[in-house]
């Protein structure tokens, strides 16, 4: 049992700021002098409509989504994102462009080849998903409708470095790194992120979609999934992730006080820089990825000893140093080190490696 906060470096649902959770606190049982939770309000009221009005506007204003993009709430998560990208987009010829780059792009091209033709531009399935290709070695096709790529895979602890040129419109899912750095929204045709890394609890998914590309859906698209109704109702077709909207206002605000995406971009670089510093030296413990492909958001890493894996994550949680675990797929560890985590906590973390490296060498 901890009396404090631990440092949760799980890969998701993830740690919040602290400042946004003593927010919310505050505000759990009267909003605003409204004398209820958000949790009870009605999606109709003034009251959430100001709560609904004002995060959208901070997303738009933080990621400077451009006039041509609308912003939507859905639920879901980025997994109900994998067949509504298909849905909506593929009806144009029939085919999409996808780079499997890990597990959940994998599943995103698994769930669109249900509606339509699936050509894959990459699989990096043989170097064990250690890598991002370089665009050169994109094989892309003429005539899809759409490209679309995974920018951070979690799994493995890879990140693409670029954002791909592509001769049809762009399609990213950004979960794991959206607010983490500056992002030209202009280049996209569409964005989606699962919210529950950096933004907000689980339970939705944030959209940004070019406007253009809406209202070409498959006869089969559920109303719910449909991106043209979604727009048109503005995120409320039906009732919305209502309290999940209210939080990713308080995170919006927490990353604007802490200098915007600029800022959070800096803490990344601290934060990676640390962990990666001291697996480029150890004598232990090494990175999983290849350099040129590392994640700032998840760094997987191993001592080449299952056992011996084991036996650290273990020790790190009676530190407080909590879900370091590796995905079941992966093994070994993995420290995802999204904006909310603390400096200090890497800091924690790097110290008690080169403890444990020291009590244990072979």
């Amino acid at each position: 049992m901890f009396t404090e906060r631990v440092y949760n470096f799980s890969a998701g649902p993830s740690m919040l700021p602290e400042q946004v959770l003593k927010r919310a606190a505050s505000e759990l049982l009267n909003f605003g002098g409204s004398g209820m939770s958000v949790m009870e309000m009605s999606h109709r009221s003034k009251a959430y409509q100001e709560i609904f009005d004002e995060t959208k506007a901070l997303l738009k204003k933080v990621l400077s989504v451009p006039d041509t993009h609308e912003v939507l709430f859905m639920q879901g998560g980025a997994t109900g994102q994998f067949a509504a990208v298909a849905m909506n987009l593929i009806g144009r010829t029939g085919k999409a462009d996808y780079a499997v780059t890990g597990n959940f792009s994998k599943l995103a091209a698994k769930e669109a080849e249900k509606y339509g033709q699936v050509h894959l531009s990459c699989d990096t399935s043989a170097t064990g998903h250690t890598t991002i290709p370089a665009q050169r070695e994109l094989s892309l096709s003429t005539d899809a409708s759409y490209f679309h790529y995974c920018a951070n895979n979690t799994i493995y602890g890879t990140e693409w470095s670029y954002i791909p040129d592509t001769p049809c419109p762009l399609v990213a899912d950004m979960s794991s790194n959206i607010l983490s750095r500056p992002v030209d929204v202009s280049k996209y045709g569409l964005i989606y992120a699962g919210v529950q890394k950096n933004m907000a609890p689980a339970g939705m998914a944030a959209v940004i979609i070019d406007r253009s590309l809406a209202g070409q859906e498959l006869p089969c698209t559920p109303t719910i999934l449909n991106y043209k109704t979604t727009i048109d109702k503005d995120s409320m077709y039906n009732t919305p992730p209502t309290y999940n909207i209210y939080m990713l206002g308080l995170t919006l605000k927490w990353v604007e006080e802490m200098g915007g995406v600029s800022g959070m971009e800096e803490l990344r670089e601290l934060r990676a820089g640390m962990l990666y510093d001291f697996l480029d030296n150890s004598s232990l413990f090494r990175g999983r990825a290849e350099k040129s492909a590392r994640s700032k958001m998840n760094v997987t890493f191993t001592t080449g000893d299952p056992d011996l894996d084991a036996k650290f994550i273990k020790e790190a949680a009676g530190e407080g140093l909590l879900c370091l675990a590796g995905h079941r797929i992966a093994g070994g560890m993995r420290a995802s080190i999204y904006n909310a985590m603390p400096v200090e906590g890497v800091k924690k973390l790097t110290d008690l490696m080169g403890k444990f490296e020291l009590a244990n060498k072979i």
